[in-house]
């Protein structure tokens, strides 16, 4: 009995080791279309987050026995075999008296999870304990993470800190990149590349040394959005890397699928079939825009107003190719503390080159502005987005050209609650009337390091009104904020409107802090 026990365990345990690294999609072929397809949830990432209560192969065993059987539930089935997903902060009611930072440093608590270990549902095991976005956004996000953590070292967090960045080692390490988030449906693309700015948050702490400690995993990650340099001919593109005619390497967004996303299912299959592209192509558009971060924007559409011309693929992302820049340059730092002059010389040159060639394709003099360059047309994109002050942030605009988009900001994307993140209107959420705290955040510190100090401010205090005002009003911090009409909420996307929210709460304490706002 103790044997059939053990072995019965062994293979349990095996079971989840297992299906931890397949997602939903591959573990329950015809079951999960058939409730993705369905209205039994109202959002797709519901199903893909749920737990199963017992192994894929009985699941799937007891659905082809049952499933067309008279009388069939799928809605009784899935709720007999699988554990729903629960949102903690939901039910969060916050004290408004109390003020804006007590609220701030409660949520951390709020939104803090543990480390995770494996239950046979898509999340993937991390060591250490972490900060989540908030609402449906169950997990670690890349990108989010960042602007979280510039709030919590405002709250004296360094040890979570740590232990996010810790686990970004860990997947790095386990997987050869960071995922979009903790789950097996990411594990087909990244997120725009911020750990390098992560290693530089935490070496403010902990000195210089961070940096010779991070470099392995810095080099791991610079490995996976260059793979496919090795032979690529000019005018061509493999995985994240486009090779221009003039022989310049720089980045894209991409996705190793070209399926539909398992968490926006039904919304990508039902969109496949307003485009003239290939379904694959369009899938992979899709899921290359969801690596940027910006699903979805006007900002890769051919067509502004049509979300089935997308053409993420085809765009050199000015925004992306100033990350990576700063992934160069931080790995030279860290060559250069060793002592590695050889491969400080290598990485500092490939950053001298990155710089070079995106002022040579996306600065549009024309429209004094930073812009995307679409490799296959051989020309700038006709959208005018915030991602045009990345090359602010990071050093990379001269100073006519941060002048230039200094104006630009001011009389085109400043509104009454903040700055907008396109100039259109469309009804996507990355799009105006929408504003984001990590497009607020690039925008202030890279103005500030053009001595454009009092434009710097003006946005800082719209954006810090707008959260407070909305704060007071309805005791919650939002996603995103329409910055137009700041008494209206803001819409578009797939999803409704999240509160929590990692990325704001973090920001917003990063410039209440900065500014000296004490409310």
């Amino acid at each position: 009995m103790k044997r059939l026990f053990l072995t019965l365990s062994i293979t349990f345990t095996y079971w989840v080791a297992f299906s931890q690294q397949l997602s939903p999609r591959q573990l329950y072929p015809g079951l999960f279309e058939a409730v993705q397809l369905s209205s039994i949830y109202a959002d797709n990432k519901t199903f893909v987050d749920a737990v199963p209560r017992q192994p894929a192969k009985v699941i799937m065993a007891h659905y082809r026995t049952e499933k067309n059987k008279p009388g069939f539930d799928l809605s009784r089935f899935v709720n007999a075999y699988f554990t729903a997903p629960q949102t903690a902060n939901g039910i969060f009611k916050s004290d408004v008296s109390a003020g804006i930072r007590k609220h701030i440093d409660t949520l951390w608590q709020v939104l803090s999870r543990q480390p995770d270990t494996a239950k046979g549902g898509s999340l993937l095991d991390l060591p250490h304990s972490y900060i989540v976005p908030g609402g449906r956004f169950r997990e670690i996000y890349y990108w989010d993470s960042y602007f979280t953590m510039l709030g919590l070292q405002e709250s004296h967090k360094t040890k979570m800190i740590e232990n996010m960045v810790g686990n970004f080692v860990y997947l790095i390490d386990k997987y050869g990149f960071i995922p979009n988030g903790n789950r097996t449906y990411y594990l087909t693309r990244s997120q725009p590349p911020f750990f390098s700015l992560m290693v530089d948050l935490l070496s403010r702490d902990d000195g210089a040394k961070t940096l010779v400690k991070y470099q392995p995993e810095m080099l791991k990650e610079y490995a996976y959005w260059m793979k496919g340099t090795a032979g690529l001919k000019k005018g061509n593109a493999s995985k994240h890397v486009v090779k221009l005619m003039g022989g310049e390497l720089l980045n894209r967004y991409w996705d190793a699928s070209d399926q539909p996303r398992e968490e926006s299912y039904k919304e990508d299959v039902l969109s496949a079939k307003q485009t003239k592209e290939a379904a694959p192509v369009f899938y992979r558009n899709i899921r290359a825009a969801a690596e940027s971060g910006w699903d979805f924007s006007s900002r890769w559409f051919s067509d502004p107003a049509k979300l089935s011309t997308i053409q993420t693929t085809d765009l050199i992302p000015v925004d992306l190719n100033c990350l990576l820049y700063h992934l160069e340059q931080t790995i030279a730092q860290s060559y250069k503390l060793k002592g590695d002059r050889a491969n400080y010389s290598l990485y500092q040159t490939k950053a001298l080159h990155r710089k070079a060639a995106v002022l040579k394709y996306c600065w549009d003099n024309n429209r004094g502005w930073f812009v995307d360059y679409n490799w296959r047309k051989k020309q700038v994109s006709a959208a005018k987005t915030l991602a045009g002050v990345f090359p602010l942030e990071f050093h990379i605009a001269d100073t006519v050209q941060a002048v230039s988009v200094a104006v630009h900001l001011q009389t085109e994307f400043l509104q009454s609650g903040g700055l907008v993140t396109t100039l259109n209107t469309n009804g996507q959420q990355w799009d105006s009337p929408n504003a984001w705290a990590p497009l607020q955040c690039m925008a202030i510190y890279g103005l500030i390091n053009y001595h454009q100090s009092r434009l710097a401010r003006d946005i800082a205090m719209a954006w810090i009104k707008t959260n407070i005002r909305t704060f007071k009003k309805t005791g919650k911090l939002l996603e995103k904020y329409n910055v137009v009409d700041t008494h209206a909420q803001a819409g578009g996307g797939e999803y409704n409107l999240q509160d929590g929210f990692g990325w704001t709460n973090g920001v917003l304490l990063n410039l209440m802090d900065y500014y000296q706002v004490k409310r």
